[in-house]
């Protein structure tokens, strides 16, 4: 399965898989900028993309930006849409207490492909019994 990459900025960074086995793709910041702590910003990765037939592309976090700086996608998972040819832009929020600078190059974000699954929608008057039913948060205790 082949991915398109399309560089819209001529110093973007094509996405590439860390290890061989990894599900993510990293995604890299094409600009410098500051967060500040408590804000977000949208980071520029200078790529436009044609996912293949029948997938999404999934935004995450990295998870050492997260553990050590506490830095995530505000969106997350974002998606992207098989039909979008735009360039990608990753959400990013400082929850931390200090500014994080962006740098040029920087591994922001990560991006699954993934398969899509279209339902027929269907308008009822009820659902089926199941043992859960309408228990939510917490309804399973905290052990």
């Amino acid at each position: 399965m082949k991915l398109k990459i399309v560089k819209v900025d001529r110093l973007a960074e094509i996405p590439k898989y860390a290890h061989t086995n990894d599900a993510g793709l990293d995604l890299f910041s094409l600009e410098e900028l500051e967060i500040p702590a408590g804000e977000s910003k949208l980071i520029h990765t200078g790529i436009s993309i044609e996912l293949p037939q029948g997938t999404e592309a999934q935004i995450r976090p990295r998870s050492g930006l997260a553990l050590k700086h506490q830095i995530t996608v505000l969106n997350t998972p974002g998606t992207i849409d098989e039909g979008y040819r735009g360039e990608i832009g990753v959400i990013l929020i400082n929850h931390g207490k200090n500014s994080f600078k962006v740098t040029k190059g920087m591994k922001i974000a990560q991006m699954v492909i993934a398969p899509v699954i279209h339902v027929e929608v269907e308008e009822a008057d009820n659902l089926s019994y199941t043992t859960r039913g309408v228990n939510g948060f917490g309804s399973t205790g905290v052990i």
